[in-house]
């Protein structure tokens, strides 16, 4: 097997015009030497957007450098809520300036929740991808040990997997077991998590012989994509 803050402040901040998506077609990729992946918090303060690390008291102000539309997707979804639990890289200036610990130029967001209890999930570590989608309810999680892949009103399946790379960021990972046949698609593009509202960036199909569902999917924290 291969395993690769208050809400009025928020609701303030600038709106990006229009659908953006961090996927968006055409421009070279941007090397990520330098750059690093963290989860935490995001939390708006005067207009200015700050991103503080789980567990960590640092508070780093964030410029979006590479058209996220972070702005745009943390107000829309903080609800009632003055903060938002946050999964993405950047590059991190920890030079004190302007009352900050420092600045976060913001190149990847990987995921985006109203419930902050990501931050103390022991499971993320382990993983290196999470999938799951509703209606019905179903979900795989990937580690080094394999896929497992649960299904509502189904047994689960723990099975080894094989990964292909196809182009333009998809892949996807297959594997034939018990005389079914299981392939998980993965496609980078914006996605509403149904189960939690939360927004993942990328898409995923699980097909199980003929039975096709659709989700969301992000990286767990053993992969570095």
């Amino acid at each position: 097997m291969h395993l690769p803050r208050s809400i009025a402040l928020l609701a303030l901040l600038p709106l990006f015009a229009g659908c953006q998506s961090l996927f968006s077609t055409s421009p070279p990729p941007t090397s990520t030497a330098g750059m690093t992946r963290m989860q935490g918090t995001l939390q708006g303060d005067g207009g200015q957007l700050f991103f503080q690390p789980c567990g960590n008291p640092r508070r780093y102000a964030v410029t979006d450098a590479n058209d996220t539309g972070v702005l745009q997707e943390a107000s829309d979804l903080a609800g009632n809520r003055p903060v938002v639990y946050a999964d993405l890289r950047g590059r991190f200036d920890a030079s004190a300036t302007g009352g900050t610990d420092g600045r976060l130029a913001l190149h990847q967001l990987y995921r985006l929740d109203r419930s902050l209890a990501a931050c103390k999930d022991p499971n993320f570590k382990l993983l290196s991808l999470s999938a799951g989608g509703a209606q019905p309810a179903w979900d795989v999680k990937v580690s080094q040990q394999g896929m497992e892949v649960n299904r509502e009103g189904q047994p689960t399946l723990a099975v080894p997997y094989m990964e292909e790379q196809v182009g333009d960021g998809r892949f996807n990972l297959s594997t034939e077991a018990n005389g079914q046949r299981v392939e998980l698609w993965i496609a980078p593009q914006r996605c509403v998590d149904p189960r939690s509202d939360g927004v993942q960036f990328m898409t995923a199909e699980l097909r199980v012989n003929d039975q096709v569902q659709k989700g969301c999917a992000t990286f767990g924290g053993a992969r570095n994509d």
